[in-house]
């Protein structure tokens, strides 16, 4: 019994060091009504959303959580994960985590710069999810 008790006890120190990057306290889903209706670049408009909000240390940028998102990497990193579905938009993995569908929701700290992110992804995809 002590053995088990130790174990568990050192699995959740191992848990708590390796989840320290990427804290939480709430998550706060802002769901976008807003529909996009221009071309959406991947390069201009998603690239310096996810620097300056999600490629962070501890993150996803080099070395932390997937997919890395650091500039150069994002594209090919989203689309070789299979996060963004053009069949099915609004069921891509990236959509539903932006959305909240899934969880934990993006961006954890519950607010991003623009707050229509999500329809600026779901725009994306619906494109085509194009390395434009």
């Amino acid at each position: 019994m002590k053995k088990i008790i130790e174990k568990s006890v050192w699995l959740g120190v191992v848990l708590i060091i390796a989840c320290t990057g990427c804290t939480k306290d709430v998550t706060i889903v802002y769901k976008s009504t807003e529909t996009i209706t221009k071309t959406v670049s991947f390069s201009n408009d998603l690239a310096p959303i996810f620097t300056k909000n999600c490629a962070l240390g501890g993150c996803h940028a080099d070395g932390g959580q997937k997919p890395d998102l650091a500039q150069g990497k994002a594209y090919n990193s989203i689309i070789s994960m299979s996060l963004a579905d053009t069949s099915k938009p609004t069921t891509s993995i990236i959509y539903e985590r932006l959305t909240g569908v899934l969880t934990p929701a993006m961006p954890l700290n519950g607010t991003s710069d623009p707050s229509n992110i999500d329809a600026l992804i779901l725009a994306w995809i619906k494109q085509g999810a194009k390395n434009n």
